[in-house]
């Protein structure tokens, strides 16, 4: 085999190695596009208005397809579907994710008043449909303080941690999760609203310290009443949690800040 040819067979080798790969990224990128679209997608929590369930620092899994689908449930908010396609209304009780009605930020609150509903608040009561909705006070929520996790104005101080005053609320449906009260608020005292076509109502756990649909809809604010096409995901599972203390450059401390009895969890 002369030079001239024996390089010519080297640089086809590399062609066709080259364009393997660019077509195994291709279809690698086009699996990663449809697995986040259709069935499931990351996210993480950035503040407390969760509490207690969800807490700063913790990263979910949360399945795109129980309300359907439009351009908001695609990577990058590409407007490639019509309207929305499959839709379908979350059931009183799912922990949603959705796009914020103004600025399209990625926000999470806890569904609780569907269209046609009659939702008020009578001093942190919650009132659905004129019945108010079972609420027992149980034991405080602790939670330690850490980097991302401080201490708020309606908790109490012990030692490294904080107490929050807990009540478990359980929905006419049997659905129960708990939420945080820090006391008397403006927000205690809302409604009664008779919850239109088309919208949900949707509150934080962490009730006095959560900007939801009490709220009239801003920038970096409240949601008001949540349009039904903007609902992206059902959280699922909790797949990392971080207390906020590790440093890039130091790998030993992505393991320490882990808070590794919440991996798993389901929400």
């Amino acid at each position: 085999m002369t030079a001239e040819v024996a390089q010519a067979s080297k640089d086809d080798s590399e062609r066709e190695s080259w364009g393997s790969f660019t077509l195994f990224v291709a279809k690698l990128a086009l699996a990663v596009f449809i697995f986040r679209s259709f069935f499931f997608s990351f996210y993480t929590i950035p503040s407390e208005s969760m509490l207690p369930r969800l807490w700063n620092g913790d990263y979910f899994v949360a399945a795109k397809w129980p309300y359907g689908y439009s351009r908001w449930s695609l990577p990058f908010n590409l407007p490639l579907i019509p309207g929305q396609v499959l839709a379908s209304l979350p059931e009183r009780g799912d922990v949603v994710v959705f796009k914020h009605p103004v600025d399209k930020v990625d926000y999470i609150k806890r569904v609780v008043g569907l269209p046609g509903d009659s939702v008020a608040m009578r001093g942190g009561q919650l009132i659905l449909n004129g019945t108010p909705v079972k609420r027992e006070r149980i034991g405080d929520f602790l939670i330690p303080q850490t980097p991302n996790t401080a201490c708020a104005w309606g908790g109490r101080i012990a030692g490294s941690d904080c107490n929050y005053v807990h009540f478990r609320e359980t929905l006419p449906s049997g659905v129960t999760y708990d939420t945080l009260d820090f006391g008397r608020t403006p927000q205690d005292d809302f409604g009664p609203l008779i919850i239109p076509e088309g919208r949900v109502f949707a509150l934080g756990d962490n009730r006095d310290n959560s900007q939801d649909s009490r709220f009239p809809a801003a920038p970096g604010g409240g949601v008001g009443l949540i349009p039904t096409e903007l609902m992206v995901a059902r959280a699922s599972v909790m797949v990392w949690s971080t207390d906020g203390s590790a440093s890039w450059v130091k790998p030993w401390t992505w393991f320490s800040a882990a808070r590794w009895s919440r991996i798993g969890d389901g929400i």
